[in-house]
């Protein structure tokens, strides 16, 4: 499965919508996502499942990347 991982870099401030970042990680799931960003240190927002049209939508952007991690 494909996730969009919502995040801030700094883990130690309080979030900003404005300075949200996401990724593109393939897992099995959730729980595979947070420990492959663990080392990070990423303060982790939301974790999206990505499939079906919304798969589609997000594969078709031109800013999909899938991170290997």
């Amino acid at each position: 499965m494909i996730f969009k991982v919502y995040f801030q870099e700094n883990a130690l401030q309080v979030p900003i919508r404005e300075n949200t970042q996401h990724i593109y990680v393939e897992a099995d799931s959730e729980q595979s996502v947070r420990e492959k960003l663990k080392d990070r240190k990423y303060n982790i927002e939301m974790i999206q499942v990505l499939e079906g049209p919304h798969l589609e939508y997000e594969q078709a952007s031109s800013h999909f990347e899938l991170e290997q991690v």
